[in-house]
């Protein structure tokens, strides 16, 4: 099991930061255009306990995949959870959470996962998955910047 962990401080009031998270549509503002996100389904703009979200994205090497999210453990104003119900990994849980801080909201995120096909995956993930993944996280941070400067 693998483990990533980001925090960020933007400037936003807790609200509007609690209101641009749970909104699913706000993940493709989020997301390296080169994975090319797509939602595929009709889905309310609120997040809620049940949610299924599915979707497209590219990643490298495994080419274009359908990814099916559940959204989970939704407690409003401060946290939710997406776990991957279809998918490229073998495990994917996300955890989302704002705390309200001076000067603005924390953004947390942990996210604990497997590979698939192990032993190969333990051999990629230095050389392929965690680069990804930091690279999905410091472009979401650029972005959560321009979106809410300080």
């Amino acid at each position: 099991m693998y483990t990533l962990e980001r925090k960020q401080t933007i400037t936003a009031s807790h609200e509007e930061a609690w209101d641009f998270l749970s909104n699913p549509y706000n993940l493709s503002k989020i997301t390296p255009p080169e994975m090319n996100f797509q939602v595929l389904d009709d889905i309310p703009e609120n997040i809620y306990s049940g949610l299924l979200i599915r979707y497209h994205v590219r990643l490298p090497v495994l080419g274009r995949r359908l990814w099916v999210s559940e959204i989970k453990h939704v407690r409003p104003g401060i946290s939710f959870v997406d776990e991957q119900r279809t998918g490229p990994y073998r495990f994917w849980y996300h955890y989302h959470e704002i705390q309200k801080v001076e000067g603005g909201t924390r953004f947390i995120d942990r996210v604990s996962y497997r590979l698939p096909v192990e032993p190969l995956g333990r051999l990629a993930h230095p050389l392929f998955v965690r680069r990804q993944l930091e690279g999905i996280f410091a472009y979401r941070r650029q972005v959560l910047a321009e979106l809410f400067p300080g």
